[in-house]
């Protein structure tokens, strides 16, 4: 069991028989009283988002997940499609539970697929992807000398803010648990 004092961003907790996962989190102690734990919480098998405030003597239960080891194939435009390793069954899993991963799967990328009761419910992406950048605008000049940002669209149509000295065509390294350019890749 989980104390209200172990929430953060990204605990899984089952409520009511189903697997959330915390989005957001905030803590805050009032004057006087007991602390409160804000957080947004997302249903790993609906989507649904909402948020809720629990107090420092509650206690939650761990969501039950598995993770298998599979590779993502393709998406058909309506499920995105997964191999187990093991066993090559298939398995698919909707935009709304992949939720924000969606933008970093690629073709024959090996993931962790989380499942709860024998069914795939979310991903657990690597820390690091490497996407080509398919669009992004060239340098001004004067701009190497500070820490000036430019918007870059990758080959998936993913879009973040890279260093100004990024040009089209090059691999960036992106970390996947913020979205945020890491490192160019040679």
């Amino acid at each position: 069991m989980y104390k209200a004092g172990d929430l953060k961003k990204g605990l899984k907790l089952e409520i009511d028989g189903e697997p959330y996962v915390i989005e957001e989190f905030e803590f805050s102690k009032p004057g006087k009283g007991q602390a409160l734990y804000r957080c947004r919480m997302r249903n790993m098998i609906s989507g649904n988002r909402f948020d809720r405030t629990y107090r420092s003597g509650d206690s939650f239960k761990p969501a039950a997940l598995e993770e298998r080891k599979m590779t993502y194939l393709y998406n058909d435009g309506h499920f995105y499609t997964f191999m187990d390793q093991g066993t090559y069954e298939q398995h698919q899993l909707t935009a709304e539970q992949l939720g924000d991963d969606v933008h970093f799967l690629m073709d024959n990328l090996e993931v962790a697929v989380l499942l709860f009761r024998d069914r795939p419910i979310g991903v657990t992406l690597p820390n690091f992807v490497v996407l080509k950048v398919a669009r992004a605008d060239p340098a001004a000049r004067g701009d190497t000398a500070t820490n000036v940002t430019k918007l870059a669209v990758m080959e998936n149509g993913y879009e973040l803010q890279v260093p100004a000295f990024v040009a089209e065509g090059e691999k960036i390294q992106i970390d996947t648990r913020t979205g945020a350019y890491v490192t160019r890749v040679k």
